[in-house]
Formats: C-alpha cells, sequence, structure tokens
C-alpha cells in the first residue's frame, strides 16, 4: 500500500534546484570534455551576447567579449562551486568583463550633485503593463537603450534587466550608491524623451 502524500509534500520533491542546473555538463567541461563545452556555450551564448550588445552597444565589441568571457569562464570553470546558477556565474564574469572594458575605455559616469541624486524619479511599479511588448516595441525600447550615454546604459541595464540593486552597481563600478541612482533616474529621463 502506497502512502498519501500532501501536495506540500509532492511540492517539495518537485522543487528545481537551480544551483545543480546543467550539473553534469559543467562537470564533463571541467575534465576538459571539449563537446561539453560547447554544449554549455551553446546554453548560454545567445543570452550573454544580448547582455554584452546592450552594455556595449557595438557589435564587434559585443562579439569579442562574448569570446573572451567564455574564454574566462572555462578557464575559471574549476572554481565554481554550485552555489548559485551556472547561468548567474556566468552572467557575473560577462557583466564583469563588459565593466573592465567600459572601464579601459573610459566609461564616464556623471557624478550628481547631493540634491540631483535626491530627486530620483519613482520606480516603475510591476503589473500595470496592458498587453505584452509587440516585437516592433521591444526593439525601438532596444534601439533607444543604445543610444544612451555610456553611464547611464550600464547603470540602466544592470538594473532594469540584468536585476542587481544600487548597492551591487555602485560596489561593482566603484561609485556611490546616489550616483547609481541617479544615472538610473537620467536613464529613464532620455528614455522617455527619446521614445
Amino acid at each position: 500500500m502506497h502512502a498519501i502524500t500532501s501536495p506540500a509534500e509532492e511540492h517539495k520533491h518537485l522543487k528545481l534546484d537551480y544551483a545543480s542546473t546543467h550539473q553534469d555538463i559543467v562537470e564533463k567541461c571541467k575534465r576538459g570534455n571539449r563537446r561539453a563545452q560547447f554544449e554549455l556555450y551553446k546554453l548560454y551564448s545567445n543570452a550573454m551576447y544580448n547582455v554584452c550588445l546592450r552594455m556595449l552597444r557595438h557589435e564587434q565589441d559585443a562579439e569579442d567579449l562574448l569570446q573572451n568571457s567564455f574564454v574566462d569562464v572555462f578557464t575559471k570553470l574549476h572554481t565554481f562551486r554550485y552555489q548559485a546558477s551556472i547561468g548567474a556565474w556566468i552572467k557575473r564574469i560577462v557583466v564583469n568583463n563588459c565593466i573592465n572594458h567600459l572601464k579601459r575605455n573610459r566609461l564616464r559616469l556623471e557624478e550628481l550633485e547631493e540634491e540631483h541624486a535626491k530627486e530620483t524619479a519613482p520606480e516603475p511599479e510591476g503589473g500595470n503593463h496592458q498587453g505584452v511588448a509587440t516585437k516592433a516595441e521591444i526593439e525601438r525600447i532596444r534601439k533607444a537603450v543604445l543610444q544612451l550615454p555610456d553611464g547611464y546604459r550600464v547603470v540602466f541595464t544592470l538594473y532594469a534587466f540584468e536585476g542587481y540593486d544600487h548597492k551591487e552597481i555602485a560596489d561593482i563600478l566603484g561609485v556611490s550608491e546616489a550616483t547609481s541612482k541617479s544615472q538610473y533616474s537620467r536613464a529613464r529621463q532620455k528614455l522617455r524623451k527619446l521614445l
């Protein structure tokens, strides 16, 4: 006779463990298996290319940085300990490489006076969207984001698309949290004008 399990108990067994997603592929990559490395690359390259393109603006730079980032991924994979998903770990490498690239090319974050930093625009509220954006609208927004100055674009991308908070962005970029907030606010204002 089978024991009856509650829906909560069944749910526990069905929970996904994102930290061990693609664990088999990762372990094969750690052992130098080229097919597994190609498989990992195929799984994440498109998404990571989009991160690079949003942050760097230029296709050639994005392609170069993507390749360099995956070299870093495979070189450093032995340090991956499944504390986060492999996708999050790869994204962190890609974002850091993008930021380092921009810093080398003199990313300029505009420091604002303290009063401007306090005048940040309110955050958008979730759930107020009517319908789903069309491909044309998404492309229009993507093009507008690419028109933002580097400092605005990087902060906006990290916050709005990549899910970093302002404290994390400030730490990554080596600026104050107020600067991150003001850059984001100004990026949103400029996007409104562009759209």
